[in-house]
């Protein structure tokens, strides 16, 4: 990022290329619309891009990019809080989508795939917002403890716990749906992170 910040501009293509996948895979877990997901992406890398001049490199730079990706969803999820309320209506809004399947799994593994990615996502999607943002930053961009309280603009203790809150909650959830293991593409092995609570 520092080479970028001073005008190199393949230095941004490795950046982009190294993080495009876990930002997108956090931000769509986090307002749970393909659409909003994709708006929110290009604003995160804008937002970096316009603000690049004043970059000072105190943290690893995932912890600087997730943060911003973190007030950009955060400013989201208060517009459209407000827009709902805004429009009242008694139409039943869906509060998980279906998954979409890898085109590469045998079919014999599909249902099967099905049912974990879906009981998976109920999970998350049962989660409070702040628990299910901590988990998600842990998993999908191996964030430490500390860089997750300074994203989310909290204490050590209070990431530590929102992060073992939601491990657990999210045992209990795939425990009672007999979910064994639960294939995600993250850096992590979510499977041990769930058995094992490890964090």
């Amino acid at each position: 990022m520092v080479r970028y910040r001073d005008g190199d501009a393949q230095a941004f293509a490795a950046l982009y290329a190294r993080h495009k996948g876990p930002l997108y895979r956090y931000l769509l877990r986090q307002v749970r619309n393909a659409g909003a997901a994709a708006d929110l992406f290009q604003e995160v890398w804008s937002r970096l891009i316009a603000t690049r001049g004043r970059y000072q490199a105190r943290a690893k730079f995932a912890t600087y990019l997730f943060h911003i990706a973190h007030n950009c969803s955060v400013d989201f999820i208060r517009r459209d809080l407000l827009a709902r309320q805004g429009e009242r209506s008694d139409a039943v809004v869906p509060q998980t989508a279906e998954p979409e399947v890898p085109e590469y799994q045998r079919p014999d593994g599909i249902a099967e795939l099905a049912e974990q990615q879906s009981a998976l996502l109920a999970a998350l999607g049962a989660l409070p917002r702040e628990q299910r943002e901590a988990f998600l930053l842990h998993e999908e961009t191996g964030l430490t403890i500390e860089e997750i309280a300074r994203v989310t603009d909290v204490g050590v203790e209070t990431a530590k716990s929102r992060l073992r809150y939601a491990i657990r909650k999210l045992k209990k959830s795939l425990a009672a749906a007999r979910v064994s293991a639960v294939p995600l593409r993250t850096g992590r092995d979510l499977k041990d992170t769930l058995i094992n609570g490890s964090a």
